[in-house]
C-alpha cells in the first residue's frame, strides 16, 4: 500500500518555466512559456467562460494520445535526476541519454553517468523514488502509455494501480476510487470544492511560436489554515492552443501531511507538434515524501525528448 501511495504521488504531479516551489537544485531550466501580463482574457458573456476549460480539462483524450503516439516514433531521450539530503544538497546522481527505435520498441542507452551512493550491496537503488523513475520512465517508451510490457502488465494489482494513475495523470479533477485518504482530494471541479479555489486567465506564447492560453486553478490565499492544510492539490496549470484549444502542458502542486504519511510534489508535463502528431518534450519533477519507519526521499528529475522521426 506504502509503495501504491508513493508511485500515486509521483505520477500525478503534470510554468513559464513554473517558479520553483522546493527550494533547491532544479535540473528543468528551459524557458518555453513567455506570458503577457497585459493580455488577460475575457471570460464570461464576453469571451470564453471558466466552465468551458474545465469542461476541457475532464474529457480531454489528446493528452494520453500523445504518450501512446511515441511508441511508432525514432526520438533522442535525455534523463537527468538528482537525489538529495535534508538541506537540500545533491548526494548523487544519474544521467541517461537513450535512443528509442520504433521496430521492436527498442531502447538503448549511449550514454550514462553516475555520481554518489545510490546503490545497495545488490545493485539496487538506494531510494524507492530511483527505483520507480526507472520503472516509469526507462519503461514508459515501450509500455507505460502503450500497450504494457509483460513485465508489468502481469494481471497483478499493478495494472489496476496503472489505470487509476492514468487518470489522475491525463484526467485531473475526477475522483480515483481506491486511494485511501486522498481519492476525493482529487475532485477539485466539484461544487463543494470549487468553493477553495481562484482562477485566473492569460495569454502567451509557447516555444516562441504557438498562441496559448494559460488556464491557472490556485488555492485561495484567505482560507484558514485548517481547510488550507486539508487542500491536496495546490495548484493546476493547464496550457492550451489557442488556435484549436488542444492541451499543450499541465503543471500541478500537491502537498499533504498527515499522520499516514506526508509529500511536497511538482510536475510539469509538456507537449509539441510534429508532423500530424502532439508529442510529449518535457517531464519534470520536484518531490519530497515521508512515509513513517522509511528513510526520507527527496528528488528531482527531468526528461527531455528530442528529434522524433518516423521511420
Amino acid at each position: 500500500m506504502r509503495l501504491y501511495l508513493f508511485i500515486f504521488l509521483l505520477f500525478i504531479v503534470s510554468k513559464k518555466t513554473f517558479s520553483q516551489a522546493i527550494p533547491r537544485f532544479n535540473p528543468d531550466t528551459i524557458l518555453t512559456m513567455k506570458m503577457d501580463k497585459d493580455a488577460v482574457v475575457k471570460v464570461g458573456k464576453a469571451g470564453l467562460d471558466i466552465e468551458d476549460f474545465i469542461h476541457e480539462i475532464v474529457t480531454d483524450s489528446s493528452f494520453y494520445e500523445a504518450f501512446k503516439n511515441m511508441a511508432k516514433y525514432t526520438y533522442n531521450a535525455q534523463n537527468s535526476i538528482y537525489t538529495f539530503d535534508k538541506k537540500n544538497k545533491v548526494t548523487g546522481s544519474i544521467s541517461r541519454k537513450l535512443i528509442h527505435n520504433p521496430k521492436g520498441n527498442h531502447l538503448k542507452i549511449v550514454e550514462e553517468t553516475t555520481t554518489g551512493d545510490l546503490f545497495k550491496r545488490n545493485g539496487n537503488y538506494q531510494l524507492i523514488t530511483l527505483e520507480l523513475f526507472d520503472h516509469i520512465f526507462m519503461n514508459a517508451y515501450k509500455s507505460a502509455y502503450s500497450p504494457a510490457s509483460e513485465e508489468i502488465n502481469d494481471g497483478s494489482k499493478n495494472d489496476s494501480y496503472k489505470d487509476k494513475l492514468k487518470t489522475l495523470i491525463f484526467s485531473p479533477g475526477k475522483p480515483v476510487k481506491g486511494v485511501p485518504l486522498i481519492s476525493s482530494k482529487t475532485e477539485i471541479f466539484t461544487a463543494n470544492n470549487r468553493q477553495y479555489y481562484n482562477y485566473a486567465f492569460a495569454k502567451g506564447m509557447y516555444l516562441d511560436s504557438i498562441p496559448v492560453y494559460r488556464f491557472k486553478v490556485t488555492v485561495k490565499p484567505d482560507l484558514g489554515s485548517w481547510t488550507a492544510d486539508g487542500i491536496m492539490i495546490k495548484e493546476l496549470t493547464t496550457i492550451f492552443d489557442q488556435r484549436n484549444f488542444q492541451i499543450l502542458g499541465r503543471y500541478m502542486d500537491m502537498k499533504l501531511d498527515n499522520l499516514a504519511f506526508s509529500f511536497d510534489v511538482q510536475m510539469n508535463i509538456e507537449m509539441s507538434y510534429f508532423g500530424e502528431d502532439l508529442l510529449p518534450t518535457k517531464v519534470s519533477y520536484q518531490g519530497n515524501w515521508d512515509v513513517p519507519f522509511k528513510k526520507q526521499e527527496r528528488a528531482s528529475f527531468l526528461v527531455l525528448h528530442k528529434g522524433y522521426n518516423l521511420n
